[in-house]
């Protein structure tokens, strides 16, 4: 399993890396322990958070509602837990 992704009871915990106000959103790669995601949302009043919680239940086919946002909320550096995250979530988000 990747650094950037640990098995908790009843799915997973991502460590991010979070870089708003690009041209596009995007999963990048990994970026030292974290998963380095570009958002086209900028960093104001919770938007960048919103867009990142939207991007992140797309790629893993689940609803808004099972992530939530554990640490970060004002920084780059984000941890997101995924509740009921699929076998292959690794995949999903690396875009495999």
């Amino acid at each position: 399993m990747a650094e950037w992704l640990d098995a908790v009871a009843g799915g997973c915990l991502l460590t991010l890396h979070i870089q708003p106000g690009a041209k596009k959103s995007e999963v990048v790669g990994v970026h030292g322990d974290a998963l380095k995601i570009r958002l086209a949302a900028p960093p104001v009043d919770g938007r960048a958070n919103e867009a990142l919680i939207a991007f992140l239940a797309t790629r893993l086919g689940l609803p808004k509602s099972a992530l939530t946002l554990k640490s970060g909320q004002s920084s780059r550096r984000k941890r997101i837990e995924v509740s009921g995250a699929p076998a292959d979530a690794e995949s999903r988000l690396l875009g495999g």
